[in-house]
């Protein structure tokens, strides 16, 4: 089985390149990414078991992916994806992470490849109650650029349900350590300040408010199972290690690193989200994810321990 992984150098695509090899069937892999970001580092000492070969190429260009034949499964990690600053580049972000989408979904209908597409738990956006995939589209309330982006790629892959075998991913916030690490979601970006010395802010009404984390190891474990199990069912599904409040993640914090500083700040925009989000959908395929975000906490922390 031949994959194509988009966005290899990213925090999701790093993690996945450097342990490809623990996934069954898979014979070559095929990595991309347009370097951007500046995460070379992720390109850095990769294991040979893992059959790879890079290529340097932009997905904005719709012909970009025209030299890969037989492909079996497109991984699309490509993305913008920095929610808050979203607001301040939107229309960048909307041209960007669009164009990438469609030059992904031309070439899996084009070549019969089967696609994993990740989404956000953010197309949820505040929700009073535990919400799940049957939350009806009038009820989802993205707040940001990208989750509005996400939500909308989800609607273009239902539209083309029949020509195309796929997944829809909504993953929570991502923690743990890669070589394409990223430090404006949240759990990193306490782990960073903390490791800094400097506060950690946190928009004031957020600190009982719910978010779903996802660990890096149980985002794998999806990858893992889907190409394992040829599992394709042209559905969404939410997929979380846990919903956890922010003052929990800042205790989880604060038992690994001493004399951490708290600063509540004002967001119009960002500090009045909270959702609970449900998973059993995804366990009642035979997929448990249970993975302690308290350990990517640590394996962060400990990281960062010598700056």
């Amino acid at each position: 089985m031949n994959l194509l992984i988009t966005g290899c150098c990213g925090h999701i695509g790093s993690y996945l390149v450097e342990n490809i090899h623990k996934i069954k069937k898979v014979k070559k892999t095929y990595i991309v990414d347009n370097l951007k970001s500046n995460r070379f580092s992720s390109l850095f000492n990769l294991d040979k078991k893992n059959n790879l070969k890079f290529y340097l190429l932009d997905l904005n260009n719709k012909k970009s992916l025209n030299t890969f034949k037989n492909i079996d499964i497109v991984i699309h990690c490509a993305s913008m994806t920095n929610a808050e600053k979203s607001f301040d580049n939107e229309k960048e972000m909307y041209k960007n992470n669009l164009n990438c989408f469609e030059t992904v979904l031309r070439f899996c209908k084009k070549n019969k490849a089967k696609l994993i597409h990740i989404s956000s738990t953010s197309v949820y956006g505040k929700q009073a109650k535990i919400v799940d995939e049957t939350c009806e589209k009038k009820y989802l309330k993205p707040q940001s650029p990208y989750a509005k982006i996400k939500l909308i790629e989800e609607k273009i892959l239902i539209k083309n349900k029949n020509k195309i075998k796929y997944n829809t991913f909504r993953f929570g916030t991502i923690a743990g350590v890669s070589k394409g690490i990223r430090f404006h979601t949240a759990v990193n970006k306490f782990c960073l300040n903390a490791a800094l010395r400097k506060p950690i802010e946190v928009y004031k009404t957020a600190i009982n408010q719910y978010r779903p984390y996802l660990s890096l190891k149980d985002a794998f474990k999806v990858f893992k199972f889907c190409i394992e199990k040829d599992f394709f069912e042209n559905d969404i599904f939410n997929v979380l290690s846990e919903n956890n409040t922010v003052g929990n993640i800042l205790s989880k914090i604060k038992k690994y690193k001493k004399k951490v500083k708290v600063k509540f700040v004002h967001s119009e925009i960002m500090n009045q989200l909270s959702y609970h989000v449900d998973k059993s959908k995804l366990s009642s395929k035979g997929l448990k994810l249970n993975s302690k975000i308290e350990f990517d906490i640590r394996d962060t922390i400990k990281m960062l321990s010598n700056i």
